[in-house]
């Protein structure tokens, strides 16, 4: 691109362009929006790039030119099943004779034909799969997707029972606000296999739940689900040890701990209370792990080492990290090395990298904390296993579906163990927008795009097969982050951001091929403010978006003056929602069915002091009133109900479910606080304190969910779409 114009801004927008920050934007409301200058600069700054004069940005774009002149060949390149596949090349001019060792060992040899655009064209591959490229001199990982990702129908079709027109349905829990009749103190992965052996009861084909991703066994404040230590590894505290030593055994741990009254005490509270019950239920965990030898039969003892030989250096990577973390930690609480403790970029230098002797010297000294934490992950992961062969014993098509967050802490385990892969320096967020008019930092990393790229996109790989090794689909959070993040500096607000491009293509070929070869269904969280076109290539490609009853509304007219106030648009049709998606009343930041109607969120966010500056707490209560009104008439409208509108303390939930039940998308999720008719949600966006955000436990117990024809007859109002039949008596 040429800089030789007469725009001051000509030299750092194309040095930004070409490093794939987006100096120009659309926000939420469909305005243009320009990034600073300042602010450009801060983020190529944090991106190793000069930029501070005209003759900085261009030999910051020389360098990069040159970078990638010098690689060569990039190490994985992905196509299409049985589609030309296009390979850089330094020199495209001449043809170049090429071999492909398929994955199954066929083999496939010809020609690559120079292309116009510079690159060598192949013949296409009709082997899905990750085969070997050898072409002249060189070699590389070619990974060839199936046109789109393994869908509801294939699992449907797998199960050997899809009818015409039959559309799935399914539970989405929070899985720690399960109770199963045991003082467990929150929910874990035995209450997973049984919310999806009642859920099946019903004929649904699946149960999502919240991310079960690795946290901080040291630092048990940090309970957030979507801002874990590493998205490799599971949080052991879903892990139910009785699942492998037996409930004697493990009451007898809890009697020796003397813990039976504080598990009882835990039961007992409607909210968990993460530190203390954290540290009682590793107390369990871990005098079982040293009573182990003796407590365990062989073929457990065998498995897990099985187990961590499979993990390989990942899982012992993980291990050292959890134990340095905790030595770290306690030398701090006795007054030495307190600053940095628990943030792996402020340990001493030899600790900071897994490769470094200091940290091997580490595991050395420590052989039994190492043993411990790997333990940790193996119940955990024997859970998860156990409670998908649950659902799929239990009648399940799809099963457990689970939850890959945007990203994880910059301090965490994956950051230390992956630190080539990550984008150091920054977190990802979001721009102002009509929910968040500060807009949002998450706090987490998210992965390089550049360096993906040069080291062959395995660490995008190998979080993808850690999640989608026990499961029958995956939800991804903030889909749009494969098409580009909004990265805040650390520090910065995150109205100081910009959009950073991710290869979108090449990560949505990733995801197709590891849906197939796992079997499961890939969701992408498409909330928010969505690039153009991201709708349409996740449709492509198979991924399915998600369409909340909240957000489903008639496309708005044009507006007339700037000054009026615009009207509240017509909920759409049940029966017009968009089919390529997953249908839900609502989700884990959003307000349930009661508690809209009611209007709990308003008094939240009232409460906390959450409204914009151009909000009222009278103009959101009227605004909610319309909203109300717009909702009964759509549900009058579809035959579902009539008469005068209710009042707030009772929303007609029965009606909504019956409607959800008539959209025509292959899946319908009924949130478990919906099906229980519950008014507060599970997490208040913008807010860490003040709210009991991923604290909240249910109260019915999940062996005997479907007991109540109340309960049944609302699984029966989304699976057929009408409303329920009179209770009747089991």
């Amino acid at each position: 691109m040429s800089m030789l114009t007469d725009s001051p801004h000509a030299p750092l927008h194309a040095l930004a362009l070409r490093a794939g920050l987006r100096p120009r934007w659309l926000d939420a409301w469909g305005q243009p929006q320009q990034v600073s200058d300042e602010a450009l600069r801060r983020l190529l700054h944090g991106l190793a790039l000069a930029c501070d004069t005209r003759a900085q940005c261009q030999a910051s774009c020389a360098w990069l030119d040159a970078e990638d002149a010098a690689r060569g060949l990039p190490p994985l390149i992905t196509a299409d099943q049985g589609q030309p596949i296009a390979v850089p090349w330094p020199d495209g001019t001449e043809a170049r004779p090429y071999e492909i060792e398929l994955e199954d060992g066929g083999l496939l040899d010809g020609t690559a034909a120079p292309a116009a655009d510079g690159t060598l064209r192949l013949a296409p591959v009709g082997a899905c799969g990750y085969h070997r490229l050898h072409i002249a001199e060189a070699e590389t990982m070619l990974a060839v997707a199936p046109q789109r990702c393994f869908g509801v129908g294939d699992a449907l079709r797998a199960a050997g029972r899809e009818a015409a027109g039959e559309h799935a349905w399914g539970l989405a829990v929070q899985l720690y606000g399960l109770r199963r009749g045991a003082p467990t103190g929150m929910g874990d992965l035995t209450a997973l296999a049984q919310c999806c052996q009642a859920a099946a009861s019903e004929h649904a084909d699946a149960v999502a739940i919240n991310p079960l991703h690795a946290g901080f066994a040291a630092l048990p404040e940090r309970y957030s689900p979507y801002s874990p230590s590493s998205r490799l590894f599971h949080n052991p505290l879903y892990a139910d040890p009785a699942r492998r030593f037996g409930q004697d055994v493990v009451d007898s741990a809890i009697a020796a701990l003397n813990a039976g009254t504080a598990f009882a005490q835990h039961e007992a509270r409607s909210e968990i209370d993460w530190v203390a019950l954290s540290r009682l239920r590793l107390s369990v965990l871990r005098w079982l792990w040293e009573h182990r030898e003796r407590l365990l039969p062989r073929a457990a003892l065998d498995a897990c080492t099985a187990f961590r030989a499979r993990g390989g250096t990942a899982l012992h990577d993980h291990a050292c990290y959890e134990a340095i973390q905790a030595s770290r930690l306690g030398e701090a609480a006795n007054g030495m090395n307190a600053d940095g403790a628990a943030d792996w970029r402020c340990w001493p230098v030899t600790l900071r990298s897994p490769a470094d002797p200091a940290v091997a010297a580490f595991a050395m000294a420590h052989p039994h904390e190492i043993d411990y934490h790997i333990f940790l992950q193996w119940l955990a992961d024997d859970g998860l296993a156990c409670a998908q062969q649950a659902a799929r014993d239990a009648g399940m098509a799809i099963g457990v579906i689970g939850d890959l967050a945007v990203g994880a802490d910059p301090g965490g385990s994956q950051a230390w163990s992956r630190q080539q892969d990550i984008l150091a320096g920054f977190h990802a967020g979001a721009p102002p927008d009509v929910y968040n008019p500060h807009g949002q930092d998450w706090g987490v990393t998210v992965f390089s795009p550049r360096s993906l790229y040069q080291h062959g996109y395995g660490a995008f790989i190998e979080m993808l097969r850690a999640n989608l090794a026990h499961g029958g689909g995956l939800r991804i959070d903030h889909v749009p982050g494969l098409a580009r993040m909004w990265l805040v500096p650390a520090g910065a607000s995150a109205r100081d951001g910009a959009y950073l491009d991710f290869p979108l293509p090449a990560l949505l070929r990733l995801v197709a091929l590891e849906s197939w070869r796992h079997r499961a269904i890939i969701i992408g969280e498409n909330l928010g403010t969505v690039p153009a076109h991201l709708d349409s290539a996740l449709a492509a490609r198979g991924v399915l978006g998600i369409d909340v009853l909240w957000f489903a509304r008639e496309t708005p007219a044009p507006q007339g003056d700037a000054g009026t106030a615009p009207e509240v648009l017509p909920f759409l049709p049940a029966e017009n929602w968009p089919r390529h998606a997953v249908a839900t009343t609502s989700t884990h930041d959003l307000p349930t069915v009661a508690g809209w109607w009611q209007g709990r969120d308003l008094a939240w966010r009232e409460r906390l002091g959450l409204l914009a500056h151009t909000e009222s707490p009278q103009g959101v209560r009227d605004a909610r009133v319309r909203e109300r009104t717009a909702l009964w008439q759509a549900l009058c409208d579809a035959g579902l109900a009539g008469g005068d509108m209710p009042e707030p303390q009772h929303p007609p939930l029965d009606a909504v479910l019956a409607w959800l039940g008539r959209t025509r998308t292959p899946l319908r999720l009924l949130p478990m606080e919906d099906l229980l008719g519950m008014a507060e949600q599970a997490n208040l966006p913008g807010t860490t304190s003040g709210h009991p955000n991923w604290q909240r436990r249910l109260d019915a117990d999940v062996r005997r969910l479907f007991d109540t024809p109340a309960l049944r007859a609302r699984a029966q109002a989304v699976r057929q779409g009408r409303l329920p039949d009179p209770p009747r008596q089991r």
